[in-house]
């Protein structure tokens, strides 16, 4: 099976789009989902959202993913926390189900004829939710309580669930926990504890499970949690990451592996154009060339074979200078892995 190109997930907002007003439509637009409202039918909603996240998920669809993310615009933490918070005024971690909403998924889901005749082919999706130990560390902080812990695993649980599409048009056909801290920061050494809220969380069936990381220092203890099939790591920006994990460890735990093959860390590339004189980068050279992508894929899938499933980008775009940038990087990410499993075929 030749593996599965993706995205993390965040994107910037178009030019034209004001972040206020961006973020004050998606907070509407949220309630009114709760409420069984049609978005289109508000004005600043529709502009100021719905037609954002559309024309930002088609942009992804275009540069040829196999597999494109909702296009996350807004913060990672608040899109999960503000809910939360209202769960918390009853006493509780614990989102009610009809709350438990993704609201870039619902407009996805309302577009899913349009996009699939647009675009002449099944939509698949993929999902990606703020993991309950990066929610809990950001809202409760390093101390671990096993209860509250797992409340926020069941919250993230819900989102997940009510986040798989599955109609004629479109399919959510993986799901991913984002823990950027895991390894990093993190709330507690207890490997079962934490083994325990992830197998909560990903407690769902028909998709794909993922979990994306930053830092692979703690990779052996995802290898034990039993509803995990894909675990995702960086390296494109940080070449070694790779060696913390074997293609053995991996047909031993029966895990795959997603790894990131072009960089996405924009202030370190930003940091190196200086440096060389470029004060004003052109929209090229923020991208790697598609032979420096390809050559790290190769490596990669020469490491771990079949275990390789997915590929695609480091991490997510949400800091990037434009969206014209951003799709450059889709694009030159997906035709150097298709250039390098093109040349695996004649070979």
């Amino acid at each position: 099976m030749k593996p599965i190109i993706d995205d993390i997930g965040s994107f910037p907002l178009p030019s034209h789009v004001n972040r206020g007003d961006f973020e004050q439509a998606y907070r509407l637009a949220r309630e009114l989902i709760i409420m069984g409202k049609d978005l289109r039918e508000d004005l600043f909603i529709f502009n100021n959202f719905y037609r954002v996240v559309l024309d930002s998920f088609m942009i992804k669809l275009n540069s040829g993913l196999d597999v494109a993310t909702y296009p996350q615009h807004y913060d990672m933490h608040k899109q999960f926390i503000e809910v939360i918070h209202k769960a918390m005024e009853r006493g509780t971690y614990v989102v009610e189900e009809e709350h438990a909403i993704i609201p870039e998924v619902y407009v996805i889901a309302a577009e899913a004829n349009r996009l699939y005749n647009e675009f002449g082919h099944f939509i698949a999706l993929r999902v990606c939710v703020t993991g309950p130990l990066e929610l809990y560390l950001a809202e409760v902080g390093a101390k671990v309580y096993e209860d509250i812990l797992f409340m926020f695993a069941e919250t993230v649980r819900r989102f997940i669930k009510n986040a798989i599409l599955n109609s004629k048009h479109i399919k959510t056909v993986v799901i991913s926990l984002d823990e950027p801290s895991f390894g990093i920061r993190d709330i507690t050494d207890d490997r079962d504890l934490i083994v325990g809220a992830l197998e909560r969380a990903l407690d769902v069936k028909g998709v794909i499970r993922q979990i994306h990381i930053h830092a692979p220092t703690r990779i052996t203890d995802l290898l034990e949690a039993r509803n995990l099939d894909v675990i995702s790591i960086e390296a494109a920006a940080s070449p070694r990451n790779i060696e913390y994990i074997s293609r053995e460890m991996l047909e031993k735990a029966d895990k795959n592996i997603r790894v990131g093959v072009s960089r996405t860390d924009i202030n370190n590339i930003m940091a190196e154009l200086y440096g060389r004189g470029v004060v004003k980068p052109q929209i090229e050279q923020f991208v790697e060339d598609e032979e420096v992508i390809m050559k790290r894929f190769l490596k990669a899938k020469m490491r771990f074979g079949e275990r390789l499933t997915f590929t695609g980008p480091d991490c997510g775009l949400g800091g990037w200078p434009s969206q014209e940038v951003a799709e450059l990087l889709l694009k030159r990410t997906v035709r150097a892995v298709r250039k390098a499993l093109d040349h695996e075929d004649v070979i």
